[in-house]
């Protein structure tokens, strides 16, 4: 069974400092089965925490191959990167990239890129970080598997 990740959309009025209401969109991510599951959790997850009404505005599947969180609880941010494996042609002798997204939650970019680093030690093959770019992810929200009760049997 295979989980992807999906990235959820929220639009709500969000009270400012300043006591203003501005209307904001925020982006989650939830691993899940489907779009359907994705969406459903999603909701379970934020209503708890929405004090005014919210419209989930998109849900799409997001290309990453991991989600590396971190152990820092000042690590508050999530930032994208795109890393490569080398590889050579041996007929052609070329070189080949075999791309990858990853999501690395860090406190900034310099953080980013040494989580990065230490979480890739040990690598077999060459690799290189191509780009890390900070994202608007607010949080992540993991594959939980449902807990399925059998059904009662019926008394006669």
């Amino acid at each position: 069974m295979n989980n992807d990740w999906f990235e959820c959309k929220v639009r709500y009025d969000k009270t400012t400092e300043t006591g203003l209401q501005k209307k904001v969109t925020e982006t989650y991510l939830v691993e899940a089965l489907s779009f359907t599951e994705a969406e459903r959790r999603f909701i379970e997850e934020i209503t708890p925490f929405m004090t005014s009404e919210y419209t989930v505005t998109d849900i799409r599947r997001a290309k990453l191959a991991e989600v590396m969180e971190s152990n820092d609880a000042n690590a508050d941010r999530w930032f994208k990167a795109k890393i490569a494996f080398i590889t050579l042609d041996e007929k052609s002798g070329a070189e080949k990239r075999a791309r990858q997204l990853v999501l690395v939650q860090a406190t900034d970019f310099r953080d980013a890129q040494r989580e990065l680093d230490e979480h890739m030690k040990g690598t077999l093959g060459d690799w290189v970080i191509e780009s890390i770019a900070e994202t608007g992810v607010i949080d992540v929200f993991h594959y939980v598997k449902a807990e399925h009760t059998a059904p009662q049997a019926q008394e006669q």
